[in-house]
């Protein structure tokens, strides 16, 4: 699992943005949004650094 920090989500909108660059790449991907948090669990093949730069650049930047 993995845990990321990612600013800028405001919407349901911007969690299915998130999860369609994710599944993009990993089809059976999970995803976990927190708004309020601004976190993103994931269950997933990719590796941190995949994960945290299809989520960049879907427009999201991920804070370490």
């Amino acid at each position: 699992m993995l845990n990321l920090k990612v600013s800028g989500m405001t919407c349901g909108g911007c969690i299915n943005a998130v999860t369609r660059a994710i599944q993009a790449q990993d089809p059976s991907a999970k995803v976990a949004a927190d708004l309020a948090a601004q976190t993103v669990a994931l269950e997933t093949t990719l590796t941190l650094a995949q994960a945290s730069q299809l989520i960049t650049e879907a427009g999201f930047p991920v804070q370490n």
